[in-house]
């Protein structure tokens, strides 16, 4: 197609959301447009397809379709402005690592910790990453998310290509995720596989704050397919249940949506579960979903396992119902892909 631009990602720009580069280097592209132009696939990060919240790294390329309008000339590159992390944050983002590489930094996230900032969001991890500089004079790289509510194992690459790689390895489903979650009621059968559909909600934030998906028919034209392997590894009759969850897919809320249609929310779940999420006498009403255990191909070619344990506001739910004597090894739970 004549006109297509492909423009490499300059150091100034690093880190910034791709809504935001366009804001910055097209103001005349309108959210709207821009957002039709990710659905349509006419942008492209790196040859793959974008979304409006992902983050840039310097020396990526972004394919820009034709716009019919300049660049904006008098747009000149600032230097950041200068992070101040206190002692008591680097000390406190530090506490949170798991495994520290050549290339790779994982954490256990906390619940109630954001990812990335947002409207309302003064806190959050990105803002803490200069705490896990160590010997390096650049900060590492987010390479995945998690949601705010939900704690467990994410990942930093910590260079550019370090990142990218991590990163390739989650888009193409290389990287094995085993979630754990506490669910409202048990699922029947005990295992099985939950291949349902899901879709956006229309009238989300720019931020995807109040982002919500719902199950909808695979002929729907928003649908995308979802797939989520679960096990039922302990159970407190039929009012609770402690379930490892293995997502084959990667959409928003995926867990959450499948475990609420499958009428077992995960405790704590409002969003998705409603009164159904709580359950008589359970000692906290949080979402109790944590990202249990990862296996992916690092940079430097070997197979990391890596495990997490569930925060302490999640054992304690454990031991209230029984459930804390489950013992599990996360990557046979499931044995190999059907």
């Amino acid at each position: 197609m004549t006109g297509v631009k492909t423009i490499t990602v300059i150091a100034e720009d690093d880190g910034i959301r791709l809504d935001r580069w366009f804001k910055r280097h097209y103001p005349d592209v309108s959210h709207g447009r821009l957002e039709k132009l990710l659905r349509t696939g006419q942008v492209r990060i790196d040859g793959a397809r974008a979304k409006a919240a992902d983050r840039l790294n310097d020396g990526q390329t972004i394919r820009v379709p034709p716009l019919d309008m300049p660049t904006r000339p008098d747009f000149v590159p600032q230097p950041k402005p200068e992070r101040k992390i206190s002692p008591a944050d680097i000390a406190f983002v530090q506490s949170l690592v798991l495994l520290v590489t050549d290339d790779m930094i994982v954490i256990n996230k906390p619940a109630g910790l954001a990812v990335q900032g947002g409207t309302g969001t003064s806190r959050h991890l990105d803002g803490l990453l200069d705490g896990l500089c160590y010997d390096r004079t650049s900060r590492p790289k987010l390479v995945h998310r998690l949601d705010k509510d939900t704690s467990g194992i994410l990942v930093l690459g910590r260079d550019a290509r370090a990142a990218d790689h991590l990163a390739k390895s989650f888009q193409s489903r290389r990287a094995e995720k085993i979630y754990w979650a506490v669910t409202a009621g048990v699922p029947r059968p005990h295992r099985g596989t939950i291949d349902m559909a899901l879709a956006k909600l229309p009238g989300r934030g720019p931020d995807g704050a109040h982002e919500r998906v719902v199950p909808v028919e695979e002929d729907d034209e928003e649908a995308k397919r979802a797939i989520t392997d679960y096990a039922v590894l302990a159970h407190a009759g039929k009012s609770a249940a402690l379930v490892a969850l293995r997502p084959r897919t990667g959409r928003t809320h995926q867990l959450r949506a499948h475990m609420s249609a499958i009428n077992c929310p995960i405790l704590g779940d409002g969003k998705y579960g409603g009164a159904a999420s709580r359950v008589d006498g359970a000692t906290s009403s949080r979402l109790h979903l944590h990202a249990r255990a990862l296996r992916l191909p690092a940079p430097d070619g070997r197979l990391v396992s890596i495990e997490a344990p569930p925060p302490a506001v999640f054992a304690q739910t454990l031991a209230f119902f029984g459930l804390d004597g489950a013992q599990d090894d996360p990557f046979t739970t499931f044995g190999d892909h059907d």
